[in-house]
């Protein structure tokens, strides 16, 4: 089966500052792909280029069976037009730090915005949808409850049901914990559990080392825009081939401890 993400070199960059130098990166079909690495080393940035939300400035990058940006019509490439790039975009799903939800609406409200707006669902239909979602990350119960009524926890797993409302075909989350306190962290890596056991394609950029070695089929490691090493988490961890690789391991497993 062809790879949904299959990344060849791609380079990217803000002015005269690499950022991505050369990344070669693929996720097979129902995969879970692990993405770690130290702030700057391009991870979310990659995540970005992956999403269509930022330009391939070399290499090759194919997302779901297409180039990112780009149609190839007799043997010349042509970029894609706006409307080329939100089609692209509702096949995936992704999930940032922040949880970037409108504060006037209710969960329930954010979660059905979208079918309504973008995919043109009628809006009884999008609303039972979004319940169904709620249901799926445990909020069913919250539903009415707007966002400062909410925790953080409970805030991100309502942007994780807003993206899985567009029935993605692949989900992207960017360190979805990392603005949560530690009490909360748990609470959203279930629900990515269930998505996993579920055989959703993710690539997910996390400092959760544990999680990856459960989860993950795959884990990545990013410094300085290239891709250091990638194998099988429970071997990369215990055993990682490359210095830099063990000493970023050795830093956020040291602090995991304290924060336990």
């Amino acid at each position: 089966m062809s790879p949904v993400v299959h990344a060849t070199g791609v380079r990217m960059s803000y002015g005269e500052t690499q950022v991505l130098n050369g990344v070669d990166f693929a996720v097979a079909p129902g995969e879970v792909s692990c993405v770690i690495g130290p702030s700057g080393s391009g991870k979310s940035t990659f995540l970005r280029c992956v999403n269509g939300l930022e330009p391939v400035l070399g290499g090759s990058l194919r997302v779901l069976g297409e180039e990112v940006g780009y149609n190839l019509r007799e043997g010349r490439y042509r970029p894609w037009s706006p409307k080329e790039f939100a089609a692209f975009r509702r096949r995936i799903g992704m999930v940032f730090q922040r949880f970037n939800l409108f504060a006037h609406q209710s969960a329930l409200e954010n979660v059905a915005c979208a079918p309504v707006h973008v995919l043109g669902l009628p809006a009884e239909q999008a609303r039972r949808t979004a319940m169904e979602h709620l249901e799926r990350v445990g909020l069913a119960a919250h539903a009415h409850k707007r966002p400062h009524q909410l925790s953080g926890g409970q805030q991100q797993r309502v942007a994780i049901a807003r993206a899985l409302a567009m029935s993605p075909e692949l989900m992207l989350f960017d360190e979805p914990t990392s603005a949560l306190d530690p009490e909360l962290v748990d609470e959203v890596l279930e629900v990515m559990r269930g998505l996993a056991a579920d055989g959703m394609t993710m690539v997910v950029v996390t400092h959760e080392i544990a999680f990856a070695r459960e989860v993950g089929d795959r884990l990545t490691f990013f410094a300085d825009g290239v891709v250091v090493e990638s194998g099988p988490p429970a071997e990369l961890v215990a055993n990682p081939g490359h210095e830099r690789t063990r000493a970023f391991l050795s830093s956020v497993l040291s602090q995991r401890e304290k924060v336990d």
